[in-house]
């Protein structure tokens, strides 16, 4: 019987352990998107350079969505597995368009294509964000399904409560 608890207990250390190195991951992704959105704010425009600089953090931003969307989804969050591929495949989709747009003559077409993904990678952003946060994920074009409590039992139903 012991060791039946130490097993649980190492099992259950274990997915905590998943869990808080997903949280980790997580919140090292989104420290580095907001690094790399005040360097975004912080070119000037007018200078020399300033269409690569932007590239280059664009670049360094997709390369985070990237990585953000290959990390194993634990359990706990598994709602928000598919939003993690979507919202790197709409980076990935802003990013190629971005270089479009900027490489060479100006692409305003390519531009607005880009800006559209990139809305949406960040938003899905904000929704995983909201779910890691514990909270109920709200949004322009958010629907959350939820379970009927009464469909859900913490308690093994062949025990009889008499």
């Amino acid at each position: 019987m012991l060791i039946i608890l130490v097993l649980n207990a190492i099992g259950c250390a274990k997915k905590d352990d998943k869990l808080e190195a997903y949280k980790n991951e997580m919140t090292q992704f989104y420290d580095k998107l907001a690094s790399l959105g005040d360097s975004i704010d912080a070119i000037d425009a007018d200078s020399e350079g300033s269409k690569e600089e932007l590239l280059g953090y664009l670049d360094e931003m997709n390369d985070a969505y990237q990585q953000m969307g290959q990390l194993e989804v634990p359990e706990a969050f598994s709602g928000i597995s598919d939003i993690t591929v979507e919202a790197a495949e709409y980076m990935q989709k802003a990013n190629e368009c971005y270089h479009l747009a900027y490489d060479g003559d100006f692409d305003e077409d390519n531009e607005q294509l880009a800006s559209q993904y990139y809305e949406r990678a960040n938003n899905r952003a904000v929704v995983i964000l909201q779910v890691l946060h514990g909270e109920v994920p709200s949004g322009e074009g958010v629907s959350v399904e939820t379970e009927d409590a009464y469909q859900l039992s913490t308690i093994d139903s062949d025990i009889s409560t008499e």
